[in-house]
């Protein structure tokens, strides 16, 4: 059988150092244990439901419709998601 992702609204900020910090940390409020990687390597680890995954320069964090917070890498992420209004 065949399956169609439900259509949900979510929330997303794309992970942009420096120009994004600002949105990223508004964004990542109640998301309990996100850090920065590292000062060398721009990047932040999220905690999600399957462990730690970090999120690159250009990957979106994603709220999901529970309130989990996941990354998500730009290609996944314009092949799943629209803009709504």
């Amino acid at each position: 059988m065949k399956y169609r992702k439900r259509p949900v609204e979510i929330e997303a900020v794309q992970y942009l150092p420096g120009e994004s910090d600002d949105e990223l940390a508004r964004h990542l409020d109640g998301c309990e244990g996100w850090q920065m990687a590292s000062t060398e390597e721009p990047g932040i680890i999220i905690p999600t439901l399957e462990g730690d995954h970090r999120a690159d320069p250009g990957d979106w964090i994603v709220r999901g419709v529970k309130g989990e917070f996941y990354p998500v890498k730009p290609d996944i992420f314009a092949a799943t998601y629209e803009p709504v209004g």
